[in-house]
């Protein structure tokens, strides 16, 4: 059986040493020792690496990783359903986060438009105020426009 050192698949995937350290300890990657004591890999991990990035790509957590991973190990005693959970829970998540997002834009918006942007003092900017103001939800207007 063909092993590999840490370096090697490091070089072989297009990802750091302390990349496969950091998956190690956190479970998703595993080596053996050879007689020497030098942790060695079995060239299956390449594909394992890959299948982690893969996921990773799409906005999985290294724990909703290594859930797929242990499906995916045993994939005639899982279901597509508890696969299909996991991606739907991130996919949820992912949602709300851009609803989140979303928001923020809206406001940020609203904040912009309402100031001037020039080159006039900041002692009346509606962006500070506005962000100063923890009461008023009122349109602020620039004082330095009234008088203009």
């Amino acid at each position: 059986m063909t092993t590999l050192k840490r370096g090697q698949l490091a070089k072989e995937v297009g990802i750091s040493p302390e990349a496969i350290r950091y998956y190690e300890r956190q479970g998703l990657l595993q080596a053996g020792r050879d007689s020497n004591g030098y942790r060695r890999f079995d060239v299956s991990c390449i594909d394992r690496l890959k299948f982690i990035q893969r996921a990773q790509s799409v906005g999985l957590s290294l724990k909703e990783i290594g859930e797929l991973l242990e499906l995916e190990i045993a994939r005639g005693e899982h279901t597509c359903e508890e696969v299909k959970a996991i991606t739907q829970a991130k996919q949820q998540e992912i949602q709300q986060k851009i609803r989140e997002l979303q928001h923020m834009y809206d406001a940020l918006t609203i904040l912009n438009n309402r100031c001037c942007g020039g080159s006039h003092s900041a002692e009346h900017c509606t962006i500070l105020t506005a962000l100063a103001d923890t009461e008023s939800t009122e349109e602020v207007s620039h004082e330095h426009n009234k008088t203009h």
